[in-house]
């Protein structure tokens, strides 16, 4: 085999083994998120972000921005970007119109087997809740 053709297969190896790595997030570990003053929200999961304004904890929305905002650069920014600005390889988090909350709660709990774990023993739903109010109080654009 000629030096040229080895080489050609030794890349094209590498190029199959490593398009694994572009497909998955890593290895995210899962930081603790300080609720604070948000009220705890109890076990049964809810269908709707409670914090947004006009719910059940609407006033607590500042808050819920304040501490999604740290809950999220600790367990989603190092995949899905700072402030939520993907740079390509995951989904921007401030564009998905499709995500309504319950399927954003779904894809948090569930992972998404393609590399995005499952954070269900990882963050509590008030933790869960406050990062999906501070996503959604950033700028789409």
């Amino acid at each position: 085999m000629s030096i040229h053709m080895l080489t050609r297969s030794m890349l094209a190896a590498t190029l199959v083994l490593g398009s694994s790595s572009v497909w998955s997030h890593g290895d995210v570990t899962p930081q603790p998120v300080d609720t604070g003053a948000l009220p705890d929200l109890g076990e049964s999961m809810r269908m709707e972000n409670p914090f947004r304004a006009g719910n059940e904890y609407g006033s607590y929305k500042d808050e819920a921005i304040r501490v999604g905002r740290s809950g999220y650069a600790g367990n989603c920014a190092v995949c899905h970007g700072i402030e939520a600005m993907s740079g390509g390889l995951t989904p921007d988090l401030r564009q998905l119109e499709e995500w309504d909350d319950e399927y954003y709660v779904g894809r948090v709990i569930n992972g998404t087997g393609r590399g995005m774990p499952s954070f269900k023993s990882n963050l509590d739903q008030t933790a869960i809740w406050a990062i999906r109010t501070y996503v959604e109080s950033l700028p789409r654009d």
